[in-house]
């Protein structure tokens, strides 16, 4: 078995629509190749909010809002028993940090919103971001209506 063969498809996992179906053509591509999947799901807590009076109260704290990402990703990912899957949960900006982990991907695979080119000019994409920074092929799958 070669390195390539040992390393993972990371795939983005963010409860959207482009996220699921960017998750399900990982999930084929890791069966047509046996290689194990790391399903990224990145959260980021805004600080500044949390210094706003009623954010406790309001349910705007690190733990709970850490735990309702575990959850969508765990429910994104539930249905897969049949390749090697492993659910990463981490704090950060999610397009920097899925490059940092595509050093030792065998592919890179991502959702596309397609918010369009005004709304990416303002907002940034997290998939054009990673096709120019990547260290390994990216995948950007279409969101599916």
């Amino acid at each position: 078995m070669s390195d390539s063969e040992l390393r993972p498809i990371v795939v983005g996992v963010d409860g959207s629509a482009a996220g699921a179906a960017a998750f399900r053509w990982a999930v084929e591509e890791a069966r047509r190749h046996d290689c194990p999947i790391d399903a990224v799901s990145v959260w980021h807590m805004d600080y500044g909010v949390m210094m706003t009076p009623g954010a406790a109260e309001a349910g705007l704290d690190p733990a709970g809002i850490e735990a309702e990402n575990r959850s969508v990703l765990d429910a994104a990912t539930a249905d897969v028993d049949d390749v090697d899957l492993r659910r990463v949960l981490i704090e950060g900006d999610v397009k920097r940090l899925l490059v940092e982990m595509s050093r030792d991907a065998r592919m890179l695979v991502v959702g596309n919103r397609g918010h369009g080119a005004a709304a990416e000019l303002l907002l940034g994409s997290v998939s054009a971001y990673c096709v120019r920074h990547a260290s390994c092929p990216v995948v950007v799958v279409k969101e599916t209506s």
